[in-house]
């Protein structure tokens, strides 16, 4: 910096100088809301960031001819979901809630204090991130409206009653002491049982198995954003837990530093397992032992010791990489992963928030409010989203039909084409043919 740059800094610096008495007397009485409300929404900008992060992850996961499709699905998880929880979500989860069971009142939420304006912003983008979690589990084969009827019954019903029950304060769970801070079974687990559901009322891929059941290779078209859609989510986590505070206390550097490890934790497990078991270590399995990692630690962020994060995470990994090859073994097609990384890990992330809890490790009775926590979730839940998937597929049809399913969802649900650059000698379907194809009306 030259002499002459210094003398211009000069006037503003002393101007700041003038005004210090003004903005410490304005201090007093405002600038700590202000602070926390300005934490609170950088944190909800964070955690929709991670919207992204699961676009980017589940369209290169899944085949060019379905990239599109799978960013649709993400994108307007956030718009209906928005609306959806603002008009009846809210309120069943954060009204008056007498019962223990769901709120009654806050509905289309209108006039209200700063600090429920806050709350609601937040709390919006969790309801989003739940509903977008079954998107990748059942891409490629899913026609999208009955995707979105989905997603609406997901962030207005299935989402907001389980929340109601652990984090409102009259929720029988949360009368009981469950633990789960910024919602490894509330947002992550929810989805990812909704995930489960509709893998099997819909069923594989087409050519995912062969006629004796063993499981075909059907690889995604860029992991190069698979890597970036993890980052992105790994970045989007800090404001998921450390904005869980709802407000800017010394607690955060804790919760996101057990964040952190978590996921690194989690992502040497995953390899940790290839290296056992004499595999190859795949970015895939990676990303999402990190994504697992950081599911696990979410219910206890805030309760545990650094250490303990570390070993949450890297169960979370193990866990999530033992889980996907049990489902292949089972038949069903999670092109993701999402039932491994955000359910399994989920569950096993809300048992290890009472086994670890600071100051009171192994306490068993702690630990049994989480067991029936999580079996609460499981059964609310899966059995909610089958009868949903269920209806959806006898009322309007929940997969594609197999032409289009081959086609590749792209052409057939949007009429558009997610690369139509890429060279016509290697991909059945370029933009000029897409003009003359019959899509689904």
């Amino acid at each position: 910096m030259n002499t002459s740059q210094l003398t211009g800094l000069r006037l503003p610096v002393a101007f700041l100088l003038l005004l210090c008495p003004v903005l410490a007397s304005a201090a007093d009485d405002t600038l700590s809301p202000g602070i926390n409300m300005a934490w609170l929404a950088t944190a909800s900008a964070l955690v929709f960031l991670m919207q992204a992060g699961f676009a980017l992850l589940e369209a290169g996961m899944s085949r060019a001819k379905n990239a599109l499709n799978v960013v649709m699905k993400n994108y307007l998880d956030v718009c209906v979901g928005t609306v959806i929880f603002w008009a009846v979500g809210f309120g069943l989860m954060f009204g008056t809630n007498s019962s223990g069971w769901f709120g009654t009142d806050r509905f289309l939420l209108g006039s209200s204090d700063m600090d429920t304006y806050g709350l609601l912003l937040f709390q919006t983008m969790f309801a989003a991130t739940a509903a977008t979690i079954a998107s990748g589990a059942m891409a490629e084969r899913t026609r999208f409206t009955a995707y979105l009827v989905g997603a609406v019954v997901i962030t207005g019903l299935i989402y907001p009653v389980f929340g109601s029950w652990v984090w409102n304060s009259d929720g029988w769970l949360a009368k009981l002491g469950f633990i789960d801070f910024a919602g490894s079974s509330v947002v992550h687990s929810v989805g990812a049982w909704c995930a489960l559901a509709g893998i099997i009322v819909l069923g594989p891929r087409l050519g995912r198995f062969d006629s004796n059941g063993r499981p075909r290779e059907i690889r995604g078209h860029n992991l190069t954003l698979v890597a970036l859609g993890g980052f992105i989510l790994w970045f989007g986590w800090f404001g998921f837990n450390g904005g869980s505070t709802l407000e800017a206390t010394v607690n955060i550097g804790l919760i996101n530093l057990n964040t952190h490890l978590a996921a690194c934790a989690g992502a040497l497990g995953s390899v940790l397992m290839a290296l056992v078991s004499r595999r190859p270590i795949l970015l895939t399995e990676t990303v999402n032992g990190s994504i697992a990692g950081l599911v696990a630690i979410t219910a206890g962020a805030a309760t545990m010791h650094p250490p303990w994060a570390m070993v949450s995470g890297l169960v979370g990994g193990i866990l999530c990489t033992l889980s996907t090859h049990l489902l292949l073994k089972l038949r069903l097609d999670d092109v993701v992963g999402a039932v491994s990384a955000h359910g399994v890990a989920g569950a096993w992330g809300t048992i290890a928030a009472g086994l670890f809890f600071a100051g009171d490790m192994f306490n068993g009775q702690i630990v049994m409010v989480q067991v029936l926590g999580v079996l609460a979730c499981f059964v609310w839940t899966f059995f909610t989203a089958l009868v949903m998937y269920v209806l959806i597929a006898l009322l309007m049809g929940l997969r594609a039909s197999a032409q289009h399913e081959q086609r590749g969802l792209d052409l057939s649900e949007h009429a558009e084409i997610g690369y139509p650059e890429f060279p016509s000698d290697s991909t059945a379907y370029t933009a000029e043919r897409a003009a003359g194809v019959e899509v689904r009306s």
